[in-house]
């Protein structure tokens, strides 16, 4: 590794910190009482009364943090991060246990970024600064590298993406969105548990990829001795325990779908999957409706948003548009008249949408929903009533084979979710593996494998149930306005860049 100037300076600056007796990374600071945010909520008690006379000193205590906006002049001020809030320190030479040199030693070897513990009083400054009299400190890190620039940020977009760390130091507002984000999840489960469902977990590494329409990732088990996939979806484990006995489950997991990247798609993302026994999807309409304000009530403060440049109300009754009713008013063009894919393509073409003339005819479907429905889907809609061959895992409407009970929520023109009353009769289920397989002998790689174990799964009798996924990613992007999901996710897959000459 080449070391610039100001790298080498620092590690010189290390070097005299070891010849003082002061180790630049110790393993503890055994007299950090208090975190920064604890010294600011509870300062009246300890600082020093000033009212007196003389003045009392107030309670020693101990803090550690990042250092910022260091000013040296006859005393030394400076400002400690840690979690994103900050206190002011002071040292004065007749303050500290150390008197002069130890001031000089500060001022010598501590620069922007290096973590210190400091131990003192809390006093208020003239101009009304919450700050701490420094009287012992102890570098805890010393950093080679120079910090970006609290106040200019951190601006090269490819740089705060594969340097995360960096640009958590330098944009305050990109820690927000990681904090809310977690906040969202944490809202999510209370949510679910309020409503009896138990959070569970199942296998990340599948011998068979279903759930969804995806192409997986593909290992080797080498203690089995055979391939396994990087699960797609949560669902087919999730339904068996249904079959097991349990009315309601959730898991919030890690999924990956080996696919392209854009604004609103990423191979590895969060997903949140729950199932409810005995519930269609009318019920787990109601259910969303009901979740995402409140998810938004807890983080936000509010069930109001502004995302991607549109204002969104996310409370009271969402509006419901059947699929081929909703295409058929916008382009004319019913689907249905169409069950052929050559037939279908030549009717999607005439409409000026450009599409591969190979694709299979669900593929067809979804393209005419994405080029013309979804966009003008800005308040929150459900879009319900599906194709039966584009949800090869959703129960059929009664008393209309062609159809299956299935709805989306769209957000701003974003999917935000995907739910089915739950296919449960198992000689329906087993046909549809085998018309997957037929699509994927047609060309159709993210078509489903047949699972045999989940066909006898249901032949032991899964109750009737509605499912729902949510991307957590998709939902944290939309609910924070965040331009895209890499924006969201704090370390995202990017391309290596070549060796540096």
């Amino acid at each position: 590794m080449n070391l610039n100037d100001y790298q080498r300076l620092r590690l010189e600056k290390a070097d005299r910190l070891r010849q003082a007796g002061r180790d630049p990374y110790p393993p503890r600071f055994l007299e950090r009482t208090h975190s920064i945010s604890q010294a600011l909520a509870d300062f009246d008690e300890y600082k020093k009364d000033e009212h007196a006379d003389p003045p009392l000193a107030g309670k020693t205590i101990g803090v550690a943090g990042r250092i910022y906006n260091k000013r040296d002049k006859k005393v030394i001020f400076a400002d400690l991060f840690e979690d994103g809030v900050k206190i002011q320190i002071y040292l004065k030479d007749s303050h500290l246990e150390g008197g002069a040199s130890d001031l000089e030693l500060f001022k010598e070897t501590i620069d922007l970024g290096d973590i210190v513990g400091v131990v003192g009083v809390p006093f208020v400054t003239r101009t009304g600064e919450k700050t701490l009299e420094v009287h012992r400190w102890e570098v805890l890190t010393k950093t080679i590298n120079v910090p970006p620039d609290k106040h200019e940020g951190l601006k090269d977009v490819e740089i705060r993406y594969r340097q995360r760390y960096a640009d958590l130091l330098a944009n305050a507002e990109v820690r927000d969105v990681f904090v809310k984000r977690s906040g969202i999840v944490r809202a999510m489960r209370q949510f679910l548990d309020s409503k009896g469902f138990i959070e569970v977990e199942t296998p990340v590494m599948q011998p068979l990829y279903g759930g969804a329409s995806a192409r997986p990732f593909v290992t080797f088990y080498n203690a089995l001795e055979q391939n396994f996939y990087l699960r797609i979806a949560d669902e087919l484990y999730l339904k068996r325990l249904l079959v097991g006995g349990f009315s309601k489950v959730y898991e919030i997991s890690k999924d990956f779908r080996n696919e392209g990247i854009d604004y609103r798609h990423s191979p590895e993302f969060t997903m949140m999957e729950c199932y409810q026994a005995f519930a269609d999807y009318n019920d787990i309409m109601n259910l969303v409706e009901e979740m995402i304000p409140f998810i938004a009530q807890q983080v936000l403060g509010t069930t109001k948003i502004t995302t991607r440049g549109y204002e969104v109300e996310l409370g009271g009754k969402w509006p419901r548009l059947k699929l081929r009713q909703a295409i058929l008013e916008r382009t004319g063009l019913d689907y249905e008249a169409y069950p052929e894919q050559a037939d279908l393509y030549r009717e999607i073409t005439k409409l000026g949408i450009k599409v591969d003339p190979n694709t299979v005819w669900p593929k067809l479907v979804d393209e005419l929903l994405k080029a013309t429905v979804i966009p003008t889907l800005i308040q929150p809609t459900f879009l319900y009533d599906y194709p039966q061959k584009l949800s090869p895992l959703a129960k059929r409407k009664p008393g209309d084979p062609n159809t299956v009970e299935r709805f989306q929520p769209f957000i701003a023109g974003i999917e935000t979710g995907n739910a089915f009353s739950e296919l449960n009769d198992p000689m329906d289920q087993l046909e549809r593996f085998l018309e997957q397989g037929r699509d994927k002998a047609a060309g159709d790689d993210e078509a489903m494998q047949f699972d045999e174990d989940f066909i006898n799964a249901l032949m032991y009798g899964m109750p009737p149930t509605g499912g729902l996924g949510i991307g957590i990613d998709r939902l944290t992007m939309l609910l924070l306005d965040q331009p895209t999901i890499r924006d969201v996710i704090l370390f995202p897959a990017l391309r290596n860049l070549p060796p540096q000459g």
